[in-house]
């Protein structure tokens, strides 16, 4: 799938998080601001690239703004920016092809 213009999902409410998605330069370009990014970046970053690889994007410039989302949000909140970055609301296949 290829990012077709900027999108963002999520709130910066606690528990939540911001994904900010726009299109790459032939890569994935990962930001993560995370008060907890020391104890928890990882992961963070290892669900993120797992979910733009289940959608299919390889071509993208990610930026998260983590208030302690759970794996769950986050994953929800990447498929949410990539889905309003091409204008996909329709017939999406939440739990489907996303897992």
């Amino acid at each position: 799938m290829e990012i077709k213009k900027p999108a963002v999902a999520g709130t910066l409410e606690s528990s939540d998080c911001m994904v900010t998605v726009e299109p790459g330069d032939g890569k994935v370009d990962f930001t993560l601001d995370s008060a907890v990014a020391h104890q928890f970046g990882n992961e963070i970053r290892k669900v993120a690239l797992e979910t733009l690889e289940n959608l299919g994007v390889d071509n993208v410039r990610i930026s998260i703004v983590d208030k302690g989302a759970l794996d769950c949000t986050i994953k929800a909140r990447i498929e949410g920016a990539v889905y309003r970055s091409v204008d996909q609301y329709d017939n999406l296949p939440w739990g489907g092809a996303i897992r």
